[in-house]
C-alpha cells in the first residue's frame, strides 16, 4: 500500500487477519500454505465455476478478465472450455496475459487456466487495448453482502480495475464477481473509499448471492494516490500519465 500511496487502514487489517485465521483453522485453504497475506484458494472452488455458468452476464461474455489468483483458476478452465477468451493480470502490474482457447488445446485447458500455463500457453502483452472485457473476476481476502471487498492490503487489484477502466476496456456496467470461501464472507463493515472496487456477485460454495450494492466504483486511476517514483517504475502508468 505504501508504494502505491494508499494509507494502511487498521479496520481493514483486523478484518483480514481474522478472515486468514478462520480459514486456517478451519484447514479450508488450498496450498499454498499459510494462506496470510495471500488471495486463498479454497477446498470447493470447483463449485464456484459451477455457478458461475448460471449468471447470465457469464453466458453471454465473450471476453473475461481475471485477476490469477486460485481462488479463480476453475472458472478461467471452464471459460476457455466454453470457447471464452481469458485476460489474466500478472503480478504487480507486470502486465497481461490473453488466453485464446481456439490457440490452446482443450487436452490444456486446465494447465492453461494456472499462472505457469497461462505463461506458457497464452499470448503475453504489456496491457489489453482495443479490446472489450464483458466480465471482471476480482480476488478477494474478504467480502460483505452489500458488496464491499478486501484484497491483500497492497491496493493493486483496485488499481488493476483503475486502469482497465481508463484504457475504456470496462465500464460501470461490466459485471465484477468474487470467487470465495463461505468463511470469507463477513458481517463486519468493510470500509470503502473512492479507490475501492465493490463486487455485484459473490459466488462460494454453497451460494450465489446478488449483492445490489450502492457503492460507487473508481472512476479510473486516482493520481493523487499513487507517488511520482511508483508511476515512474511502472510503464502502464508512465504512458498513461504522460511521462515521456
Amino acid at each position: 500500500m505504501a508504494e502505491l500511496g494508499v494509507e494502511r487502514d487498521r479496520e481493514k487489517d483486523a478484518i483480514r487477519r481474522e478472515i486468514w485465521a478462520l480459514l486456517e483453522r478451519y484447514e479450508v485453504v488450498t496450498s499454498p500454505r499459510p494462506c496470510y497475506g495471500k488471495i486463498p484458494g479454497f477446498v470447493g472452488s470447483n463449485n464456484v465455476a459451477a455457478k458461475i455458468l448460471k449468471l447470465e452476464g457469464f453466458r453471454r461474455a465473450e471476453t473475461i478478465y481475471t485477476t490469477p489468483d486460485l481462488s479463480s483458476r476453475a472458472i478461467r478452465e471452464e471459460s476457455l472450455k466454453r470457447g471464452k477468451k481469458v485476460i489474466v493480470s500478472l503480478p504487480r502490474l507486470r502486465g497481461y496475459v490473453i488466453l485464446d482457447p481456439s490457440r490452446i488445446p482443450s487436452s490444456k485447458y486446465g494447465f492453461a487456466s494456472t499462472l505457469r500455463g497461462s505463461l506458457t500457453l497464452g499470448e503475453r502483452i504489456r496491457w489489453p487495448e482495443n479490446i472489450s472485457v464483458d466480465l471482471i473476476v476480482l480476488g478477494s481476502v474478504a467480502v460483505n453482502r452489500d458488496g464491499s471487498r478486501l484484497g491483500r492490503g497492497d491496493g493493486f487489484y483496485d488499481l488493476e480495475y483503475a486502469i482497465l477502466k481508463e484504457l475504456h476496456v470496462v465500464d460501470d456496467k461490466t459485471p465484477i464477481v468474487t470467487a470465495v470461501h463461505d468463511l470469507q464472507i463477513t458481517e463486519r463493515k468493510i470500509p470503502m473509499y473512492k479507490h475501492d472496487v465493490p463486487v455485484d456477485y459473490i459466488i462460494t460454495p454453497t451460494q450465489l448471492i446478488v449483492t445490489s450494492t450502492t457503492y460507487p466504483r473508481p472512476p479510473g486511476i486516482i493520481w493523487d494516490l499513487l507517488s511520482i517514483d511508483f508511476i515512474k517504475a511502472t510503464p502502464i502508468l508512465r504512458v498513461l500519465f504522460g511521462i515521456s
